[in-house]
């Protein structure tokens, strides 16, 4: 009996305590985690809010020479990098058949010539006959037929004159075009310059039946250069003429180019839904380091503050486990600042309501602010309960020492490069 009895009472223990297990299990699994904010300082620092695009370099003034005529290259009196003046002799096609062309045509202008004077002096004969015949006429000693016999040869005689002289003006005019096509084989340069390119060689025959085939390609003055950007429909409203600008290039790493906005052009590309406008840059090239067709990434400060209030971008975008989701964010903190501006559809968060959280010991108390420029990083507060010095919350950590899922909330800032997003 006493065994029965202990039994029960161990058997009830048993199940106690495996209820008790399983509570305590349940309330580690559901209890909140203590969390730790990652904090960040507001302080005071400069905000350059930039655009930045991708362009390419090219001379100021570049000019293609074709052939007019078709023909085979004869001569060539330039080539790459050769510096050339306008009225240079560059190129030379082989001229036989221009010149047999134009000793027909002045042969045929010739034989036209001949024609119209045989025409005249048929011409003048016949109006001395007609006259005669009048004055005979006139004393009955000819008949009225053959007056007008003679007028008729008079007027057909007149005829033939005026289209011997059409004959000429139509043979001159032959034998202007070939001495003008006789002119086209020798090929001059248009403009002072240096050849970039030479796309034929001697012996290669050219035909322009169509178009103009191309044979140089000249800069006027590498001296003196423009980048044209493509810059985004976004950013191209923050840009003026008259802005200066950086940029670099691969061919020399670390080198900052200075250059000015000189036009921002109207006409739009449109290359899969994305828009962009081309705003020329000029550049001086004294030292000519620069070359046509380089690749330049291009920088634009359009605005700054040199003494702003500014906290990480990262604390913009922060939001606690425990903190309702916002029912609306505005694009913001990219601002065309970031490093690929100029890439995206951009938004200004100036006079734009945020909330970012400040810490206190170990609570994070949500403050309204009004952001202004951004940089890409850090962005300027304009207004809030936001102070220098105080400590802003950037992340969370567990205990575990992992992130928590709202260090991953997507940035609204576009990860700080090419712009923000729009919720």
């Amino acid at each position: 009996m006493n065994l029965k009895r202990i039994g029960m009472w161990v058997g009830i223990a048993v199940v106690f305590l495996a209820v008790g297990v399983g509570a305590w299990r349940w309330r580690v699994a559901h209890a909140k985690p203590e969390v730790t904010y990652k904090t960040a300082q507001a302080e005071k620092r400069r905000i350059a809010a930039r655009v930045t695009a991708s362009g390419t370099l090219s001379a100021i003034v570049t000019v293609q020479v074709g052939a007019q005529v078709s023909g085979r290259i004869s001569k060539l009196n330039a080539d790459y990098n050769s510096k050339v003046t306008k009225g240079e002799l560059i190129a030379e096609l082989d001229p036989a058949l221009f010149q047999a062309t134009l000793d027909q045509a002045q042969a045929n202008y010739a034989q036209a010539v001949a024609q119209q004077l045989k025409s005249r002096a048929a011409s003048e004969l016949a109006d001395k006959q007609y006259a005669r015949e009048k004055n005979l006429f006139a004393q009955s000693l000819a008949a009225q037929q053959d007056v007008d016999t003679a007028e008729g040869t008079a007027a057909q005689a007149h005829a033939d004159l005026a289209l011997q002289a059409a004959n000429v003006d139509q043979a001159r005019a032959n034998l202007n075009q070939a001495k003008v096509n006789l002119s086209y084989c020798k090929i001059y340069s248009p403009i002072d310059g240096v050849v970039i390119s030479r796309s034929v060689d001697v012996g290669q025959t050219v035909a322009a039946s169509l178009q103009a085939p191309v044979l140089f390609t000249i800069a006027q003055d590498l001296k003196q250069m423009q980048v044209d950007t493509n810059v985004s429909e976004g950013d191209v409203g923050r840009l003026k003429e008259g802005v200066p600008a950086f940029f670099t290039v691969d061919a020399y790493p670390g080198k900052r180019f200075k250059g000015t906005i000189s036009q921002i052009r109207n006409a739009a590309t449109n290359v899969q839904n994305v828009v962009t406008y081309d705003a020329v840059i000029k550049v001086a090239n004294d030292a000519l380091e620069l070359r046509p067709g380089m690749t330049a990434n291009v920088t634009v400060t359009y605005a700054e503050r040199d003494d702003a209030l500014a906290v990480p971008n990262a604390a913009l975008r922060f939001r606690p486990p425990d903190a309702p989701a916002p029912t609306h964010q505005h694009g913001g903190g990219g601002g065309g600042g970031g490093a690929g501006g100029g890439g995206g559809h951009h938004h200004d968060p100036a006079d734009e309501t945020r909330t970012i959280y400040v810490v206190h010991g170990d609570v994070a108390k949500p403050v309204q602010v009004h952001t202004g420029l951004t940089d890409g990083a850090n962005t300027e507060i304009v207004d809030g309960d936001v102070h220098e010095g105080d400590a802003i919350a950037i992340d969370t950590i567990t205990e575990s020492g992992a992130p928590t899922s709202s260090a991953r909330v997507s940035s609204p800032f576009g990860g700080g490069g090419g712009g923000g997003r729009r919720f």
